[in-house]
């Protein structure tokens, strides 16, 4: 039996991808050019994911490449790349010229792990295979250079005066107001100072053509979070919490506030969620269980991860080498790059605006 390139269109079309979704699979984009089928049977496709991942071909090609056999190919070469699409912002405000796709990563409180789950995500966005900057947008509680080893008060270079280049960690580039403090001083700013400060970072960062901007923000729905939501251009949103019952409710009043700003709530990081004995390997549920699962289906969006308290992940960020690189390959580092994949595929799921300032990043 032989195969037509009709048929190949059509199994490529019916696979139905597990970060899409069977709905979305017209996502991927078989290149037309590179896509052919021999007279012989031998097929040769070219996809290009949407969203970044380390490894497709081990992932889901096994099973394409499978179908494709089933419908009569004799031999199957799929090569693979990413075509990250760069997603519409909020309302009316401007996508960045250096920056694809904005994602911000908020909390309704302080100390639900927020911070660290950011630093991961831009971490295991880049390791999955895209060009990451991470900004930290607290202001008043800049932790990002601790956490990425580069250190506060280490001032970046700047270009004709008016743009800062960031700092590289780890592959990713990074900046943030501690970088322009020295030692332990203290940002002690009024309100319209601290935004003005925001937006400057925003704005006046040298980014070097990157796929996604991660945004830390800081806790809360107060002046600096209004600000970000009408003045940046934003793709979505991730919203962090643990599973208690007031680590939830304010999380709520932060999806409310992005509702009404019109930018998507990609989805909910439940943080903590259960603690595994390093001596017994016994699971317990310290902070409650399955709130993050219930405020998703509560605001129809999705549950991105359910991430473990493990004394680890702590210990990596406090030395500057947070778990995505410290360990990865490990479970830890599994989580993370799980969440980071279901994250970019939730942002491509939206409307697209016009970009072809960025080629196509083959990856196989």
């Amino acid at each position: 039996m032989s195969i037509t390139r009709a048929t190949v269109d059509a199994v490529l079309a019916a696979h139905s991808d597990p970060y899409l979704g069977p709905d979305a699979t017209y996502l991927l984009l078989a290149v037309p050019q590179d896509t052919q089928v021999t007279d012989d049977g031998r097929v040769f496709a070219h996809i290009a994911l949407p969203y970044p991942h380390a490894n497709p071909a081990e992932a889901f090609g096994t099973k394409l490449e499978a179908a494709l056999h089933v419908a009569g190919a004799r031999d199957v070469h799929i090569r693979w790349s990413l075509a990250i699409p760069r997603i519409k912002p909020q309302g009316e405000v401007a996508p960045l010229t250096l920056a694809r796709n904005v994602i911000v990563v908020a909390s309704g409180k302080g100390g639900v792990g927020k911070s660290t789950t950011a630093v991961n995500l831009a971490l295991a966005l880049s390791r999955e295979g895209a060009k990451v900057g991470l900004l930290d947008a607290d202001i008043y509680g800049p932790s990002q250079p601790t956490m990425l080893g580069v250190g506060n008060g280490k001032y970046p270079d700047t270009v004709d005066d008016a743009w800062f280049v960031p700092h590289h960690a780890h592959g990713i580039e990074v900046m943030s107001i501690g970088f322009l403090l020295q030692g332990d001083t203290p940002v002690v700013w009024r309100g319209p100072k601290a935004t003005g400060a925001l937006i400057q970072l925003v704005t006046q960062t040298r980014w070097s053509s990157l796929d996604y901007l991660v945004v830390d923000m800081p806790p809360g729905t107060g002046d600096i979070q209004l600000t970000l939501a009408q003045r940046v251009p934003v793709g979505g949103a991730v919203i962090v919490t643990t599973p208690q019952d007031i680590a939830t409710m304010d999380a709520k009043k932060g999806i409310e506030m992005f509702r009404k700003v019109d930018i998507t709530v990609l989805g909910v990081v439940e943080n903590m969620a259960q603690h595994i004995c390093s001596n017994c390997g016994h699971t317990e549920h310290i902070f409650g269980e399955g709130g993050g699962a219930r405020m998703a289906a509560q605001y129809d969006t999705t549950l991105l991860a359910q991430l473990p308290l493990d004394r680890r992940i702590r210990e990596q960020t406090d030395s500057g080498v947070p778990t995505v690189v410290a360990e990865p390959d490990g479970e830890l580092a599994g989580y993370y790059r799980e969440m980071a994949r279901r994250t970019a595929a939730r942002l491509a799921l939206g409307p697209r605006v016009a970009d072809t300032r960025i080629p196509l990043n083959p990856t196989h």
